[in-house]
């Protein structure tokens, strides 16, 4: 396979992408802004104000849209010795990751851009190892310190942020993110005094203290139950949102297995979305993200109450998906309208060497990216179309969908083992025969 990658999908004209040949193939170019390894997570903003998106992960932003020239927006002393093939050791910058032969872990879990400030200029917050605090970085607009560094100002956001796939976004119906995740034995959420969000964030708890941990796995929130309040969903249920959270109470556990395990080890991000189009919020995750099954549950109410059927979209063998698609380590997803139909798909793969070359289940697999394509079925069921963007990348413990040059067409970025990338979407219209050709096949037994 060449580095221009090739994921391929069905597009109906639509308002987004209206095509007059009512056929359009969608095709992803790859770049590698590094092949170090310096954290698991990439966003992106336009950091320096030039109205071109920008690339950071790690303690590195890239100038878009070349991704060329890099500046370092906090320290990146570390380095890392490694042994090559002939037995030298060498140096190299960051940590092990792919460059490497054993395992390692960065400091840089999951990466987020937001202006937090209200400085119209973007900031960035790096969730750090599961247990470690959590900071954000104050954009200096463009000003260097004395030194002629571009060292960012650091805000200490929590002491302890635990789960290994926290998220950042409203939870609370205020128009503005918090951090979702769990920290001491809690699940909950942190939210800053908006009129001076440097000082440490505010930790709500929504749940008695439990059993969670910093290497607890999965964590997301939705409208489960269409009350219009987002629920917060972990891999054993959904927590309801009361209608006031005054004075931090306790929400409502409905129990259910959305990610059994094993252990703590099930789940990545969790979505809540109405995937079969039948007006009622679905959930979207994966059963083990260091092993494999990716899933999502149908919500079904009976009187009025509501629970969930499991359906396989991918699992261990190739005959556990419609269209014989495997891979292992699904630890990042990310929901979003890749083709512009209206209706959200997902991006996910495989996470590379999560515990290095000898850890989890087939570490040394091709480190696949996809998008699967969401299909409403007349019936109320739905289809889970796979197209393969790349297979030797994979995703992290995140994965970032955004337009980043522009044009309207979601991008894909990713940032783990094997360095930071950017696959770029490009659409174009073609005819029957070849959009025919460019779907991918069932699985025949």
């Amino acid at each position: 396979m060449t580095k221009t990658t090739l994921a391929l999908a069905a597009l109906a004209a639509s308002a987004t992408f209206a095509q007059a040949a009512g056929f359009t193939v969608h095709t992803f170019k790859k770049l590698q802004i590094t092949d170090q390894f310096w954290c698991e997570g990439a966003h992106c903003g336009d950091f320096n104000h030039d109205g071109k998106t920008d690339i950071v992960g790690g303690p590195f932003w890239w100038e878009g849209p070349e991704f060329k020239v890099r500046h370092e927006f906090r320290p990146a002393t570390k380095t890392s010795k490694i042994k090559k093939a002939d037995g030298t050791e060498i140096t190299i910058p960051g940590y092990k990751g792919a460059l490497g032969n054993e395992n390692d872990y960065s400091d840089n879990f999951l990466t987020y851009v937001h202006d937090l400030n209200g400085d119209g200029w973007a900031d960035v917050i790096v969730y750090g190892l599961p247990g470690t605090p959590c900071s954000w970085f104050e954009n200096p607009k463009n000003k260097k310190t004395p030194e002629g560094t571009e060292q960012w100002a650091a805000h200490k956001m929590i002491d302890s942020l635990d789960n290994e796939s926290p998220t950042f976004g409203d939870i609370v119906g205020d128009a503005r993110p918090e951090i979702v995740c769990n920290s001491g034995g809690f699940l909950g959420y942190a939210a800053p005094d908006w009129s001076n969000p440097t000082q440490p964030w505010k930790w709500h708890s929504i749940s008695p203290k439990g059993a969670w941990h910093k290497y607890t796995h999965g964590i997301g929130f939705g409208d489960v139950n269409g009350d219009g309040r987002a629920d917060l969903l972990e891999q054993h249920g959904w927590w309801e949102q009361p209608a006031s959270l005054d004075g931090d109470p306790v929400w409502a556990n409905h129990k259910f297995p959305f990610a059994p395990g094993p252990g703590t080890a099930g789940g990545a991000q969790i979505y809540a979305y109405d995937f079969n189009g039948d007006g009622l919020n679905d959930v979207l995750t994966t059963l083990n993200p260091h092993g494999f099954g990716l899933v999502w549950y149908e919500q079904v109410k009976d009187a009025g109450q509501i629970s969930f059927k499991q359906h396989t979209i991918t699992g261990r063998e190739p005959k556990d998906s419609k269209y014989g698609v495997k891979f292992s380590q699904p630890h990042g997803i990310d929901l979003a309208d890749v083709d512009g139909d209206g209706i959200k798909d997902f991006v996910t793969g495989k996470r590379f060497w999560a515990h290095g070359p000898k850890g989890d289940d087939e570490p040394n697999a091709p480190a696949v990216l996809y998008w699967f394509k969401t299909v409403r079925n007349p019936d109320k069921s739905a289809d889970f179309i796979p197209y393969l963007i790349d297979d030797n990348s994979g995703v992290g413990t995140q994965v970032t969908v955004a337009d980043i040059n522009g044009d309207q067409l979601p991008d894909v970025i990713v940032g783990n083992k094997k360095g930071v990338f950017v696959f770029t979407h490009e659409a174009r219209s073609v005819s029957k025969d070849e959009w025919e050709k460019a779907q991918p096949k069932r699985f025949q037994p």
